[in-house]
């Protein structure tokens, strides 16, 4: 999930005019345990488990609430010390999932869910404050997935260096990655991850390669240079692993199509967020809508597989600590810069079930919108399953509210892309 920047430019790129062009799908099915080709994918990302982020568990970082000392996991890690910090995750890691919320999630139909993880777990740098301990629990995860029947998605999501700034790449700051030698202990991360569930490909389908590099401060020829080469890593360990790029913020369309055509079983990731610039703030529910719809055509117009891999019913950047431990809102006007455009009562904390009828009304119209045009192609993978007290984000409240529907292709509003 990304944040921190104004990000009008990138959203105009996604959602402009659509592109036709032929459905050239690379496909050798050999041991893909997904037919991607033909099965929508339906999921939920599991967020803020190994990696943490404060707006998804902002008791982890109350501590810090009034200061700018901890705002992310290699800050929290650095401040604790290892001892306490390990302590502490370790709780977390063992507690945020469990087993039943794999039952659940396959209970509501879903048939994939995508584990962030940092290269911190796979690939330890000496230096870096960060604690290991996930990978038995994410063993244990991968066990429980089987059991309900579920494909992973395994997702790093953090690269040395950050590929992106953002608190979610495990580093709150300077984009470094692309420096040094940080591409190839990314390529390392990838081998070791991938290595380690090369016998689990019935349930590990994918394996995607980097979260949300950030292509407007990165050298965009690397990143597909390292896309090439992070393909030849995963397919190294196991031809039976899909591969998945995310579009670096470039248009999925006209940017990705004719890149890596050469290679089999790619998937495309592209995020879906319309909350994060002054010109998302300000757009009406119905303007939500009429976006949402605008991009399924337009999906349907790639020439790889392609998954909307984040996204969320959010209309507003109301959530506590969404920008970043500390900062506001752009919609109630307290994030630096920005006007008021409503209010955050009710969705900066609380509950599904205490949100206004018309917040809930205006939620079940976007995600019914956004299901209808994601499914145009190969499918979606909604950010994220549970959060502490963000209403909007909350796809296990949103689902025992009536808000996600059940089944997941009912609709209260169809026919809203036409």
């Amino acid at each position: 999930m990304f944040s921190f920047l104004n990000l009008a430019t990138i959203a105009v790129s996604l959602l402009g005019g659509v592109e036709s062009s032929p459905l050239a799908f690379p496909l050798d099915k050999r041991g893909l345990s997904f037919d991607y080709q033909n099965n929508k994918v339906r999921g939920v990302n599991l967020g803020g488990w190994f990696v943490l982020e404060p707006w998804i568990t902002p008791s982890i970082f109350s501590e810090w609430a009034d200061g700018n000392s901890v705002v992310d996991e290699y800050t929290y890690t650095k401040t604790l010390g290892k001892d306490e910090a390990s302590s502490r995750l370790t709780n977390h890691w063992q507690t945020w999932i469990t087993q039943g919320d794999f039952n659940q999630i396959a209970q509501a139909g879903l048939n994939h869910v995508r584990i962030p993880i940092g290269y911190w777990a796979v690939n330890p740098l000496d230096g870096d404050p960060y604690v290991q301990g996930q990978l038995p629990i994410l063993d244990q995860a991968i066990q429980w997935a089987r059991g309900a029947g579920l494909k992973v998605l395994l997702d790093l999501h953090g690269a040395p260096g950050s590929q992106n700034g953002f608190d979610n790449s495990g580093r709150y700051g300077p984009v470094q990655w692309q420096q040094g030698d940080t591409v190839s202990q990314t390529i390392t991360a990838l081998q070791n991850l991938a290595k380690r569930y090369s016998g689990d490909t019935d349930v590990v389908s994918a394996i995607e390669l980097l979260n949300e590099p950030l292509g407007s401060s990165l050298d965009l020829n690397g990143v597909q240079s390292f896309y090439q080469s992070g393909y030849e890593a995963v397919q190294s360990a196991s031809s039976n692993f899909a591969t998945c790029i995310h579009d670096a913020f470039q248009d999925f369309q006209t940017y990705w199509n004719g890149k890596l055509s050469g290679d089999q079983n790619v998937i495309l990731d592209t995020h879906q967020y319309q909350i994060f610039s002054p010109e998302q703030a300000a757009m009406s529910p119905t303007d939500h809508v009429s976006a949402a719809c605008a991009l399924g055509p337009k999906l349907a117009g790639t020439d790889k597989w392609t998954v909307v891999g984040e996204w969320t019913g959010a209309q507003t950047d109301c959530a506590k600590w969404l920008n970043g431990l500390g900062k506001g809102a752009r919609y109630d006007g307290t994030f630096e810069g920005s006007s008021k455009v409503g209010s955050c009562d009710g969705k900066y904390t609380g509950t599904v079930s205490n949100l206004s009828q018309d917040d809930k009304d205006n939620l079940s119209h976007f995600i019914d919108a956004q299901l209808d045009a994601y499914e145009q192609h190969t499918g979606w993978i909604f950010w994220t399953w549970k959060t502490e007290s963000s209403p909007e984000w909350h796809m296990q409240d949103l689902l025992a509210a009536g808000i996600f529907p059940q089944p997941l292709t009912s609709r209260k509003y169809p026919g809203q892309c036409g």
